[in-house]
């Protein structure tokens, strides 16, 4: 890595703290208004998600569809598209587990593959919906991927509700048996009942691949090419129609894998009438991740430790969990504006960096003078 880029990494990782720290202080204002102390409320809130091994594996858990939502988004936006179809990928790659997993017979090593693979499957099928649609007609992804999140979230009501309804509660499909989860005995009874399983695995394997497929392949060279500019990317010879449906299935693999590691992993079982926050989440993670791989992975940590976190303090003091939110809606908005902070820190630094005549140039000048 050169100096260029050195400097270029080290200005988003700045750009990224300063909106964190930002959007504490609009948290520690809203504390004050509502009478309790911020140091306070904050003590509590990271304790939540970070207290005890137990928490600190559950907030581990919780952040692992984040870690890949974020990575789908990334991929995506590396590539020129936006990806805010993840909510629906999710859903259905954690459907097409879901019902494997309730359907098929198998021993483990045999059926948790297969899970894995369908989950992928039904992402990047869902995913190459809106990516046909922008190569072939040119189809804002952003509209095509909200209209497949909805028809995500009516095929999951539908199914679900008709074939796989749990007997006692409604709103929920059947458990999953152990055999298609991504929970085992050996990490549950190490980590002391947590929710940590094999997705933090899929989740690290996940994030390397993209780096790898990004910067060291001709096809994530072609794609970020078509990502930086498409027309010259085509008069160089690169299909981009062709380019922009690899990405968006690309994208949608890693958003099915998120619904596998959130329906098969943190959960046992699939909700219906419940669009996954994680989807969304998964953009605030690729912000503040300035879409950098392995800063995906720390941004989705930062943001588990809140939504973890925020039903302690909740408890612990008469402070809405909302304020968490409030945090995390800030942090967004400051990164989305990521550029302003840096025109004002290059201004800051061109101020402080003006070369002022020291005491002996100047007196140099006065004797010549006389």
């Amino acid at each position: 890595m050169n100096a260029s880029s050195r400097q270029k990494s080290g200005m988003k990782i700045l750009v990224s703290v300063i909106s964190i720290l930002l959007g504490f202080v609009a948290g520690a204002l809203l504390m004050l208004s509502s009478g309790a102390n911020p140091l306070t409320g904050f003590s509590y809130l990271f304790q939540g998600g970070l207290k005890s091994v137990t928490r600190i594996c559950n907030t581990i858990a919780y952040a692992v569809p984040l870690m890949l939502t974020g990575l789908s988004v990334t991929f995506a936006f590396k590539t020129g598209l936006f990806n805010i179809g993840a909510p629906g990928q999710m859903l259905i790659g954690g459907l097409l587990a879901n019902v494997l997993a309730l359907t098929v017979d198998l021993p483990r090593p045999l059926l948790l593959p297969l899970v894995i693979t369908a989950s992928i499957v039904g992402g990047m099928v869902w995913a190459a919906v809106p990516g046909f649609l922008k190569a072939r007609f040119n189809v804002n992804e952003v509209v095509s991927c909200i209209m497949m999140n909805w028809v995500a979230y009516w095929v999951v009501y539908i199914i679900i509700s008709d074939h796989f309804k749990s007997t006692t509660i409604d709103t929920e499909s059947q458990v999953i048996p152990a055999a298609a989860s991504l929970k085992t005995e050996a990490i549950t009874l190490l980590t002391k009942g947590s929710n940590l399983n094999l997705g933090i695995f899929i989740a690290i394997i996940a994030t390397a691949l993209v780096i790898f497929i990004l910067n060291r392949t001709v096809l994530g060279y072609e794609m970020k090419a078509v990502g930086f500019n498409r027309f010259a990317a085509e008069y160089g010879g690169i299909n981009v129609q062709k380019n922009a449906v690899l990405a968006m299935v690309i994208s949608g693999a890693l958003s099915g894998l998120a619904g596998l590691t959130f329906y098969c992993g943190y959960l046992s079982n699939m909700r219906i009438g419940v669009m996954p926050s994680q989807g969304f989440d998964g953009i605030a993670v690729a912000l503040l991740a300035n879409c950098a791989p392995v800063g995906v992975v720390f941004a989705a940590i930062f943001f588990a430790i809140l939504q973890t976190g925020k039903g302690f303090m909740n408890a612990m003091m008469p402070i809405p969990p909302e304020i968490a939110d409030t945090i995390i809606a800030t942090v967004i908005y400051f990164a989305a504006t990521s550029k302003l902070i840096e025109m004002n820190l290059d201004r800051i630094k061109k101020f402080f960096g003006r070369k002022r005549p020291s005491k002996s140039e100047g007196s140099g000048e006065h004797v010549e003078h006389h």
